[in-house]
């Protein structure tokens, strides 16, 4: 029994190096949330089972969750590069798949039809609002399009000249007259679990019946962090502790495998007994 005992030790210990290195591998994914990986022992008794005798048979994997914290902000110049100082993600969706998804990393560019976009060609879902008072119209999150012309004044000559993003979300479209309308408001998005996310990849997840449905809120309101123009949010990785961690996951690798080592000798050495 000892053997299968360390080669549950010896999986979970695989287990635990492949989160630490998903980990250090992605300490340069902007907006990436590392994992944790948590264990728990395994008991097998019966009700004629002597509670004082009781011998467990191994460990399994409890969960991978992720964390969820603020990673470094880096400043980056760009107008549509956002950062969440707080809670809230960003929630964006595919033009092609109609699927919505909600992420920390919020490089944002404005494409040839006037949508912002990330770099996977989801588009940025914002409040409809006033163009004139910036007021927010609707509550329901959807595309976002700069109109060529300020919709203020319909002036055909007044092309539209550059965009930026306030820190309550505002996405404020400036024309080459000099005036200025607000095409929306940015939706961020929270959730009640967010460690019930499905991760889907790209610094990316979608909402399933453990983290519970989007609820949608203005930057800079209630829950929702505010928003920083010109910065990323980095990954929160720190490389020195998975470095420690991934030290102590080859100690108990090494350790499993000793433990198979020396039941494979006992057993061995049973086989060899004369009589």
């Amino acid at each position: 029994m000892s053997f299968y005992t360390s080669l549950t030790g010896l999986k979970n210990a695989q287990t635990d190096l492949n989160v630490i290195s998903h980990n250090i591998a992605n300490a340069e994914t902007t907006g990436f949330k590392k994992s944790t990986a948590s264990f728990s022992d395994i008991v097998s008794s019966s009700i004629l089972t002597d509670p004082t005798l009781t011998i467990g048979i191994g460990a399994r994997v409890a969960s991978i969750q992720q964390n969820f914290s603020l990673g470094p902000v880096e400043q980056t110049g760009n107008a549509l590069d956002l950062a969440i100082n707080g809670e809230g993600f960003f929630t964006v969706k595919s033009p092609l798949s109609g699927e919505t998804q909600y992420t920390r990393a919020g490089s944002f560019t404005i494409d040839g039809a006037g949508f912002i976009k990330n770099p996977l060609g989801a588009r940025m879902q914002a409040f409809a609002a006033d163009p004139a008072t910036g007021a927010i119209t609707g509550t329901t999150p959807a595309d976002v399009q700069i109109p060529a012309i300020n919709p203020n004044t319909g002036d055909a000559t007044a092309t539209f000249s550059g965009v930026t993003i306030d820190d309550n979300g505002a996405i404020i479209a400036t024309y080459s007259d000099g005036t200025n309308a607000t095409i929306g408001v940015v939706a961020l998005a929270t959730f009640l679990a967010p460690t019930g996310l499905k991760q889907v990849g790209d610094a990316s997840w979608e909402a399933t019946g453990m983290s519970g449905t989007a609820n949608y809120g203005q930057p800079g309101s209630g829950a929702y962090g505010s928003l920083l123009s010109g910065s990323l949010e980095r990954s929160n990785v720190d490389i020195a502790e998975e470095l420690v961690s991934l030290i102590t996951a080859q100690r108990n690798f090494q350790a499993n495998a000793k433990a198979i080592d020396t039941s494979t000798q006992i057993t061995q050495s049973i086989m060899n007994l004369r009589s």
